[in-house]
């Protein structure tokens, strides 16, 4: 796996309370984690011991003093979320797994936070709380993977980063048979976790083909056509950056602390998933433009 890129994430695409709070954070912690020998997986899963016990907390949102301390874990948990990436990239051990083990954290913190404020709720306004939290839970599946999937794009196709590479969604997983059976079946699931981030997304496989196929044929024009690309979708990708963790924690926070945890569930239904619908809509239109401006004269 090519380790060449920086430890920290593209700065121009990055969100901003990632750029100026937590990504510092994660930043003077990961040297020390990588002196004391830690791997970045037990980092993930320290995350989500973090996760779950601000699930804990937000089970006792009607006091306070819980919901600012399930704030705080959930602040935690996306220190460590940064740091084991960094980790990851500092120490040159990027894995299939642990993409897989982070994502899992990601989804296992956010599962025990959604049911600890639906068993809450579900006490005072029925049990179909429950099904608002699971439907919003969902949204959140396909809004956060839609959301990745856009920066993983941007740092393939505009900066070459070999290690965000996608799969075409009919692209079928490797078969080698001399290969061990895990490594296989921790390479079949991960293609199709990116299959179903690709499907979800609505992104344009045509164009991906067609963009690959011209930074193929015309080698000496690479760095223009990336440099292009930057131009174009760096604004994308940070408009995307709204169905970023960082703000559903923040929107989980004042849900709670006004005594309303509700809201937030609706929010999350409702709102983006029309936001969702906008950007999807924003993203076909930078793919047609992209190639209608280089093919333009001033792209020449």
């Amino acid at each position: 796996m090519d380790t060449s890129e920086p430890i920290r994430r593209t700065s121009e695409i990055e969100e901003i309370t990632n750029l100026y709070l937590i990504h510092p954070t994660a930043s003077s912690l990961t040297p020390l984690f990588a002196r004391l020998g830690i791997s970045p997986n037990a980092i993930s899963l320290t995350g989500m011991v973090f996760g779950i016990l601000a699930g804990f907390a937000y089970y006792h949102y009607q006091d306070r003093r819980y919901v600012i301390a399930g704030f705080i874990l959930m602040v935690a948990w996306h220190v460590m979320d940064g740091v084991d990436g960094q980790l990851a990239r500092l120490t040159h051990s990027q894995s299939q797994l642990g993409k897989i083990l982070d994502g899992i954290c990601d989804y296992v913190t956010f599962i025990a936070v959604y049911s600890g404020l639906a068993a809450a709720l579900s006490g005072e306004m029925g049990s179909w709380v429950w099904v608002l939290a699971i439907v919003a839970g969902l949204c959140h599946a396909v809004q956060s993977a839609m959301y990745e999937l856009q920066r993983q794009e941007y740092n393939f196709w505009g900066w070459d980063r070999k290690s965000a590479e996608l799969l075409a969604p009919d692209a079928l997983p490797a078969s080698d048979a001399d290969g061990s059976m895990v490594p296989r079946l921790l390479d079949m699931i991960y293609r199709l976790y990116v299959r179903c981030q690709l499907h979800a997304a609505g992104i344009m496989v045509e164009f991906r083909q067609r963009l690959a196929m011209t930074l193929e044929a015309e080698p000496e024009r690479a760095e223009l056509i990336r440099e292009r690309y930057r131009a174009l979708f760096a604004p994308s990708v940070r408009q995307w950056s709204v169905m970023s963790a960082n703000y559903r924690t923040l929107g989980i926070f004042i849900a709670a602390l006004i005594g309303g945890p509700q809201y937030y569930f609706w929010f999350e239904t409702v709102i983006f998933s029309l936001i969702s619908v906008l950007l999807i809509s924003r993203q076909r239109a930078r793919c047609a433009l992209f190639f209608k401006n280089l093919d333009g004269p001033k792209g020449r």
